[in-house]
């Protein structure tokens, strides 16, 4: 039973849910911000009810059975024991919402192992000047597992052998005001984000270990200042500025972004506006390599992780110097609706960005993002966590409690499983898109998203990591869930996901999973409730020996203080 787990779900789990939602023209500073052109989610956020503070910890205690369908048939049980918090604030100045859970897995039976784990995501802000300065943060705890494609998942209860814990935070200021006609933008964010992994992965006999990423530290400063079109002049210009910076402890990996730019918004009709910019940018890559031992190979720490030879200089893997521009659209027919999309030249390339939004009424939403940045695995999880709303529920494996990487929200970005979806320590360029819908039928809601991710892995000729430089990982997923209250003292709940991915990193290919689940919660006594899960999950892989599918389900009982 402990290789169904060792080998299944891991290879395929970020993926698995919905994607990675980033502000498409906020990543060049150009027009964050602009009231004009505010997203449809956030004004229908607006209108929803505010002057509300909800804090509601939890127990749980539950038994759960673990069976192995194919190729064998051992079957594992547990205790499992949880505490829990969901918190939940919406006011006119400040909003937040996050969940926190810790949970203990005891192993009833011979091969199965204990096992204990510290999940929640949170993302909020408070004002500290009305109209002026606010200052947001957010942060993420999740368990996960590590393997040979970049792919990660929640990890199951069994094997922590070979588990990875992600704990990621930032913070830092917004500034919106108006000096005259003008309209200054301004933030500061700074990330931190550490990966606990027992060692390097191996992904099969006689192949080098996957240098598996450490921490890094992440910081993104812009500033914008624009005058509206029709004030004073019959076009609106705007200048910015930006730097953007991520430090990785592996091989001393920086990531450094700098630009400056211009743009003008030229307004075609009252809904609808051509804009374009041109700046100047300035784009490196760097790193150190690995300490060599006296046969030239390279030494791994205890950690499992290669050893930065310090003594030696910098060596530059990506720079792209010179000019960068864009052209595109604004389209605002209404308050709910808006649509951005450019097209232009960044990184020594074609580059497009895009987001809609759409939200009809406040009981549904549907957002679409493009995006395509240069990261480490630490900035772009930062990324993430910066697009998710600040009202949202978490969603979680009902068998193991781990953070599914989605939240459950009406608001735009509420995914950061596609950043997860690579935790190899080689920088990489970013592309791809993400969509999501969601639904509020009375008691009813539902959501669905799917979404394409490519990574090209960027690495300096002559090091360690050479031999990944310009190779890729792709990436398809599309998860479902819909939930609804049955009379006034049940709760019906169910998931489901599939994903596919496929490498071009030596003894990796491709890999596919699908899965779904369902919960049913009853009050049994004021805050007291039953629940029963059931869940099952699929797994096929060009490195597994053996397709593999497993079948969960729970019992337990919960108290809402």
């Amino acid at each position: 039973m402990k290789q169904l787990f060792t080998t299944s779900l891991a290879l395929t789990g970020a993926v698995a849910a919905l994607g990675l939602s980033v502000p498409t023209l906020a990543q060049d500073g150009s027009r964050e911000g602009d009231e004009d052109f505010a997203s449809a989610s956030e004004e229908a956020e607006r209108e929803r009810g505010r002057g509300r503070v909800v804090v509601q910890p939890y127990i749980e205690a539950s038994q759960v059975l673990v069976a192995e369908i194919s190729p064998g048939d051992d079957v594992l049980t547990y205790t499992q024991l949880a505490a829990g918090v969901d918190v939940s604030v919406t006011g006119r100045n400040n909003g937040a919402s996050a969940s926190l859970r810790y949970e203990k897995n005891i192993a009833g039976n011979d091969g199965a192992l204990d096992s204990d784990s510290l999940s929640g995501v949170a993302r909020g802000y408070a004002t500290i000047a009305p109209q002026v300065l606010t200052l947001e943060a957010g942060g993420l705890a999740a368990r996960t597992r590590v393997d040979g494609t970049g792919g990660t998942s929640p990890n199951p209860i069994v094997d922590t052998d070979r588990e990875s814990r992600i704990y990621s935070a930032y913070a830092g200021p917004n500034v919106h005001t108006e000096v005259g006609a003008a309209v200054v933008n301004a933030n500061y964010r700074i990330g931190y984000t550490k990966v606990e992994a027992p060692d390097a992965v191996i992904v099969a006999p006689g192949a080098d270990p996957v240098d598996v990423f450490d921490d890094s530290l992440s910081q993104n400063a812009a500033v914008h200042v624009a005058t509206r079109p029709g004030d004073p002049l019959p076009v609106g210009l705007g200048v910015g500025a930006g730097w953007r910076q991520e430090d990785l402890s592996n091989l001393d990996q920086r990531v450094r972004d700098m630009y400056v730019r211009g743009d003008v918004t030229v307004p075609v009709s009252p809904s609808l506006a051509v804009v374009g910019g041109i700046g100047y940018e300035d784009v490196e890559v760097s790193s150190r390599d690995a300490l060599r031992d006296d046969d030239g190979d390279p030494i791994i720490g205890d950690d499992g992780r290669l050893v930065t030879d310090t003594s030696q200089p910098r060596q530059i893997a990506y720079e792209a110097e010179g000019l960068i521009w864009d052209v595109g659209v604004l389209w605002r027919p209404s308050s709910r609706t808006s649509l951005a999309a450019t097209v232009g030249r960044r990184y020594d390339s074609t580059t497009y960005y895009g987001s809609f939004a759409y939200a009809p009424s406040v009981r549904s939403s549907v957002n679409i993002s493009v995006y395509d940045t240069v990261s480490g695995f630490g900035g772009l999880l930062t990324d993430a966590l910066v697009a998710l709303p600040t009202e949202f529920t978490a969603s979680r494996n009902p068998l193991t409690g781990d953070i599914n990487g989605c939240v459950q929200s009406l608001q735009g970005g509420n995914c950061v499983t596609g950043a997860l979806g690579s935790i190899r320590s080689s920088t990489f360029r970013s592309r791809g898109i993400a969509a999501s819908y969601a639904r509020q039928f009375g008691r009813l809601s539902a959501g669905i998203g799917a979404g394409y991710n490519e990574r090209e892995f960027i690495a300096g000729e002559g090091t360690v990591l050479a031999s990944a430089d310009g190779l890729t990982d792709e990436s398809y997923y599309i998860t479902g869930y819909l939930g609804t209250q049955i009379g006034r003292d049940a709760t019906l709940s169910t998931n489901a996901y599939a994903s596919w991915t496929d490498s071009e990193f030596v003894n990796a290919g491709g890999s596919s999973a699908v899965g779904a689940s369902a919960t049913y919660g009853q009050r049994v006594y004021r805050g007291l409730s039953a629940r029963a899960a059931v869940a099952i999950d699929h797994f096929e892989s060009d490195v597994a020996e053996d397709d593999i599918t497993a079948a969960s389900a729970l019992l337990g009982l919960r108290y809402d203080f």
